[in-house]
């Protein structure tokens, strides 16, 4: 009996071993899938190219409408990487993360407001810290990248319609954010959306670790798994009120604590898989 015992735990543990690293296994990106896209400038010339180990392959034609590869590459450190796309607008989550809303409940949709297209800023870029407010805030943030013309599709159908996903961070202005009625400059002043440098296809994007560093020491760290309202969720719930286009960007909101951001502070927001996305801080002229 004690033999069978003994074996029947030992059968046991291996298959409870077995369940643990078949989810690690998923959790893991199948890399023959995973790409890694860029817009960039060399010279004169902007394109879109593909992230092959250290070099970039330039594109030929729309990374949004069709494109096919060139022969022509450059070393990573030759290029001047852009913000990644060009949208034809900016969508934005408040309050996907429990712990960034605290004792308030959890929303029954995505809630969304609009950044300006002029708010972009690449990686390297300066957030520059305008007249007037005396609290600007980080938000480290995955921002999905829209790949297809949505409307009123499904969430089931949704995944279909994300080319990829980037780095973003979501610069408010805490007291005019608190005071106006509105938060179109408290959101969507320029610079306030850094976003960048990759957009990177082929993970799982509703399990990612997002972290933000302020000076070196991290500020905020959490899975996107712990978003109220997924990527998939939240592309359907938009589509069905706003077309989305391709090149649009929806930053799915922040987590955690944030605190404000002065003239020479350096901000990093790295995500698992995807990369980093680096600014310095400046003051307005």
């Amino acid at each position: 009996m004690k033999a069978r015992r003994f074996l029947a735990i030992g059968v046991l543990a291996c298959l409870v071993g077995l369940v643990l690293a078949g989810a690690a296994e998923d959790r893991r990106p199948d890399t023959a899938k995973v790409a890694k896209y860029v817009r960039f400038q060399v010279g004169q010339t902007i394109a879109y190219g593909m992230i092959e180990g250290d070099r970039v392959r330039q594109l030929a034609g729309d990374l949004f409408q069709g494109w096919s590869k060139t022969e022509k590459t450059y070393a990573l450190d030759e290029v001047k990487l852009l913000v990644p796309a060009t949208p034809s607008k900016i969508l934005a989550l408040a309050g996907n993360y429990r712990s960034h809303v605290a004792t308030q409940p959890a929303t029954a949709h995505p809630e969304v407001f609009f950044k300006p297209p002029s708010a972009l800023v690449a990686d390297g870029g300066e957030i520059v810290i305008p007249t007037g407010t005396n609290e600007v805030h980080y938000e480290a943030e995955l921002v999905i990248v829209i790949g297809r013309r949505a409307r009123n599709v499904s969430v089931e159908e949704a995944p279909k319609y994300v080319l990829g996903v980037t780095c973003g961070n979501d610069v408010s202005a805490r007291d005019w954010q608190q005071n106006d009625r509105q938060w179109w400059r408290a959101k969507g002043c320029d610079t306030f959306a850094p976003c960048g440098p990759v957009i990177v296809s082929g993970l799982n994007y509703d399990d990612l670790l997002v972290e933000l560093r302020l000076n070196g020491e991290v500020r905020q760290s959490e899975r996107t798994s712990a978003m109220v309202h997924g990527v998939a969720a939240t592309v359907s719930w938009i589509s069905r009120h706003v077309t989305l286009e391709p090149g649009d960007l929806i930053y799915t909101g922040t987590s955690g604590k944030t605190g404000a951001i002065k003239p020479g502070d350096v901000v990093e927001v790295t995500i698992e898989g995807v990369g980093r996305l680096k600014n310095r801080v400046a003051a307005s002229e």
